[in-house]
């Protein structure tokens, strides 16, 4: 069986993307090949990276993508996902192609204040959230 090639994207690939690429492999590798890329590459959030690991999935050797670089290389998808916030989602880029386009809104945790623990909180709610919506898309596809 082919897999269905999946692409996540959000801005900078730093935090939504990443967690939902490593979920859908983890989960469902099998049937499904999950990459993730920004309009903006930054640099891979290292709280994100410990909120990970807490699930038992190591992200700290993945780099941030570039759409721009996928598109040069015509990398076409089965599904493209985008899944920054709502504030964001003017930015969020679009990556054209036949796939089918979905758009999942989560809060973004670049823009989290207060102590490091109450951002890591904030963040594993969002980990959480993007978990179960990948288990909803597994079950749906």
């Amino acid at each position: 069986m082919k897999k269905k090639k999946v692409l996540f994207v959000c801005v900078h690939n730093s935090a939504h993307s990443q967690m939902a690429e490593a979920f859908l492999n983890s989960i469902d590798g099998e049937r499904f090949s999950a990459e993730s890329a920004g309009l903006e590459p930054g640099r891979l959030n290292p709280t994100v990276v410990r909120v990970m690991q807490d699930v038992g999935i190591d992200i700290t050797q993945n780099e941030t993508n570039s759409v721009r670089e996928f598109l040069e290389e015509g990398r076409s998808y089965d599904y493209v996902i985008t899944v920054c916030d709502e504030s964001s989602a003017s930015e969020c880029p679009v990556f054209p192609g036949d796939s089918n386009r979905l758009h999942w809104s989560f809060e973004d945790p670049s823009g989290f204040s207060g102590t490091s623990e109450e951002i890591q909180e904030k963040i594993k709610t969002v980990r959480d959230s993007i978990r179960s919506k990948v288990e909803e898309f597994i079950d749906s596809v």
